[in-house]
């Protein structure tokens, strides 16, 4: 049967113990160890211990369940570069063939030198220590065998897969009487293995597990921890202090102790020369060679924090993957499993980071608000792929340190990701939203060119549509940042970001369509809920992380194409077996004509609210986006190749105003706050300018007549119709209706329509406004006729008497 590390007979005391233990010590030396074995219950009875032999020897399994070795997992960046790795074992597992000969003798000579002789224990040897642990209580001497220092290792390593830390401590135990029956239990254990495995195995096996200093476990990763190298290619003084080691890891640990560790050093290769593994000429080299001068220490890049030493400010990306992966069912049935797997699995993980554009990320977000920037603002940039749906870089102004204790500029939070992944709950994106209440306008049919309403007004929630119901009374007083707007065209309302133009254009639509729309582009809150249908999320109300917006708006790049972010693209086990990873699941998200002409308005941000932002060199789109009191800035923009949100704001006072404030040296006052182009815009085009430099950026495809300018449909004639009826006959037309305020001459009644512009049967887009003049009810004045014949003026006569004319 298979051995657990629970398993064990009766508890007994240290006395009876040691006496069982030197009774099968003493029987093995003269009968030898199978014999032994057989006949240690009948010496029990000799000693008063049958209960303690019966229980605890002839019960005793006598098969070692082996688990795979833990071993340690790296990530990689998307050129292959090492970013960082994870273990709760710092091991690599090489077979026996991977490891110099004379790293094989050296342990052999320091730890076994009869290894090759036993059958799993050294029966002189325990005897010896056994006589000499009677003599002196106090001591510890262990004589153990290769083979039951690999099967105690592996019964450890077997409990803290298990994470049962109370038996992988029994496991350890060396006093007492549960160090005696722990050896009983080796001692049988390692008789089983022998029968059934080969040395070299045994040897590989323990070369592997066995530590090697400070969290160093293996063979492998201590060579090229201390020396830079593989473990094939060790020399005989290099092999000579990693095997002076395992006695005591962390008193002979050659980078921490290197004095200790020569002296220990010096032992083994004294016992190497005494057993003829190395020459007299060799042991004098080696002696007088200083430890450290052999030195090459490697420092292994542990976990995300030593990630942003190799490439600037990954350590929040890494974090990200390494949520990824407790998350995702593909990396395991329990989050259990998957933590497991990262720390224990051995796995290579390939991510999509790219190192260049990280480094240029982090550099320009930190730029834009510095890390220790007394105002505390906190900025971020996700980086994602069009098409692909990789992220490419991901930065922050913070440092990465997932401490308990930390100073002004650290933290753990990712301000790129949802809460899930180790992110806040996301902030309001503000204006960055309205680009998804335009989708939704165009899908029905509306253009660009078409007029909407930016005038300042008071609505109602009444006033809008949520799932084909009207929403409840509740009034509402909105403003635009631009003052109290007019009537203008969708690709104004854009280009100027007028949120009374963009709630007017929501009027006309149904808020649980736009929303939906939005959520098609995989758009969600920090929380993972869907967009509220709220009407004053038109305006960019629910929080929402930036990775989530920058993936959306890459969207509008590829023509229509959704692609999930993702953060990995392959998974290889130990063994080199690839896992299935997460994917990004590409799908038409939008028709490709809906995109062009999203792309279209949104490349007019350049003239609009980002004017005075440098305009990079290519093709690019965005939109600005802040919040009604400034609390919250963005840009999120893209080009054909390449997508990016920057975010700007309070990250842990989300009702802070960045108003009369300095920010990077700059003073920002009540009447001259934050806005998405005052630092989100330049931080982008900054980035994008240098990540894009000497690649070629295709232009978007051209935007289509109907989605710029509508179909052309023919204007009712609405003339002598009272203006209810005029209204109602365009409006159900599909135009709109402005009434002029003068009234003028007609024949129709008064107050009925005397006239219309465009006039009627002409031809207009749906949309368009309709301009009604309305009769005074009096007729008009008589056409004059232009051929009538014009009778000349008689002179009057003259007066014969002109003296006497009047007075």
């Amino acid at each position: 049967m298979a051995y657990s590390p629970r398993a064990r007979g009766r508890q007994v005391n240290a006395f009876q113990a040691l006496a069982l233990l030197l009774s099968f010590a003493l029987i093995a030396v003269v009968g030898g160890v199978l014999v032994g074995a057989m006949v240690l219950p009948a010496v029990a009875v000799v000693n008063g211990t049958t209960n303690l032999a019966v229980t605890t020897f002839d019960n005793l399994p006598t098969e070692l369940a082996m688990k795979p070795l833990s071993e340690k997992s790296t990530m990689l960046a998307a050129d292959g570069s090492v970013l960082a790795t994870f273990y709760a074992e710092n091991r690599v597992v090489v077979p026996i063939a991977d490891i110099a000969p004379i790293m094989q003798n050296a342990v052999i000579a320091t730890e076994d030198k009869r290894f090759y002789e036993h059958g799993g224990i050294d029966p002189t040897g325990m005897l010896r220590a056994g006589v000499r642990n009677i003599l002196n209580p106090s001591a510890t001497e262990g004589a153990s065998t290769l083979t039951q220092q690999f099967v105690k290792n592996t019964l450890i390593e077997a409990a803290l897969q298990s994470g049962d830390f109370a038996a992988a401590a029994a496991a350890k135990e060396a006093k007492g009487a549960e160090g005696y029956s722990r050896k009983l239990r080796e001692a049988k254990l390692a008789i089983a293995l022998e029968k059934t495995t080969p040395k070299q195995t045994i040897l590989e096996g323990y070369l592997n597990i066995a530590q090697f200093g400070i969290n160093l476990y293996g063979i492998e990763s201590a060579a090229n921890h201390y020396f830079g190298k593989h473990a094939s290619e060790l020399n005989y003084m290099e092999a000579a202090t990693l095997a002076g080691v395992t006695q005591s890891p962390t008193k002979w640990d050659p980078a921490k102790n290197t004095a200790d560790s020569e002296t220990r050093r010096n032992v083994v290769l004294r016992l190497l020369k005494e057993q003829g593994y190395i020459t007299v000429a060799e042991y004098t080299a080696g002696v007088a060679t200083p430890l450290a001068s052999m030195l090459h220490v490697q420092d292994t890049k542990v976990g995300c924090m030593a990630a942003s030493a190799v490439v600037p400010g990954s350590g929040y990306f890494c974090d990200y993957v390494t949520k990824v992966i407790a998350s995702d069912p593909a990396f395991g049935a329990t989050q259990t499993d998957r933590i497991n797997l990262l720390y224990r699995g051995g796995l290579t993980i390939t991510t999509t980071i790219d190192p260049r554009q990280q480094a240029i990320a982090d550099a320009e977000v930190k730029a834009g608000v510095p890390v220790d920037d007394p105002s505390g603002v906190g900025s971020a940039i996700s980086v994602v792929e069009p098409g692909t749906g990789k992220i490419t870089a991901m930065a922050q102004n913070r440092n990465y340190t997932a401490t308990l204790s930390q100073v002004a500029g650290e933290t753990a939070v990712n301000y790129n990701t949802d809460q899930a992944y180790g992110g806040s709950t996301g902030f309001q994106p503000g204006s960055t939203f309205k680009p998804f209440t335009l989708v939704e306008w165009l899908k029905q049919g509306h253009s660009l060119n078409e007029t909407v309403d930016g005038t300042v007004k008071p609505l109602n929630e009444n006033m809008f549509t949520t799932c084909g119901a009207k929403g409840p009374n509740v009034p509402w007083k909105p403003g635009n940042a631009e003052g109290n707007g007019h009537q203008m065209s969708v690709l104004q309302a854009t280009m100027n970001s007028v949120n009374l133009a963009y709630l007017d254009m929501a009027k006309q639509l149904d808020m649980c369509n736009i929303m939906a729309g939005a959520k098609d582009l995989g758009v969600h809150t920090g929380t993972g809920k869907d967009p509220s249908t709220n009407p004053s999320n038109v305006i960019g109300t629910d929080t929402i992380a930036p990775l989530t917006m920058a993936a959306a708006f890459a969207t509008f790049a590829t023509g229509g194409t959704y692609c999930a972010p993702i953060a990995i693209t392959s998974v290889r086990d130990s063994g080199g077996k690839e896992l299935a990873v997460p994917q990004a699941g590409c799908r038409q998200a939008l028709e490709p004509r809906i995109a062009n002409a999203v792309n279209y308005a949104l490349s007019n941000v350049w003239q609009g609210t980002a004017k005075g932002v440098p305009e990079p060199p290519f093709t690019s789109a965005g939109k600005t986006g802040t919040t009604s009191h400034n609390e919250q800035t963005w840009f999120v923009a893209y080009t054909p190749v390449l997508a990016a949100a920057v975010w700007v704001g309070e990250p842990d006072q989300a009702n802070k105003r960045m108003q009369d404030m300095t920010i990077n040296g700059k003073r920002y006052y009540t009447n001259h706050q934050v806005y998405g182009s005052s630092i989100a815009a330049p931080t982008w085009s900054r980035f994008m300018t240098q990540a894009l430099a000497g690649v070629s950026v295709p232009g978007f495809a051209a935007v289509g007549t109907l989605e710029l300018n509508g179909a052309p449909i023919t204007v009712p004639n609405v003339v002598g119709q009272s203006v209810d009826a005029a209204t109602a006959t365009l409006q159900g037309a599909g135009f709109k209706v402005s009434v002029a305020p003068d009234q003028i001459a007609s024949t129709v009644p008064a107050g009925s329509v005397a006239a219309q512009s465009p006039g009627a049967f002409a031809k207009a887009t749906k949309g368009s406004v309709i301009t009604l003049q309305l009769s005074n009810g009096q007729p008009p004045a008589p056409a004059v006729d232009p051929n009538a014949q014009v009778q000349p003026v008689q002179p009057a006569p003259q007066n014969p008497n002109p003296g006497k004319g009047k007075g």
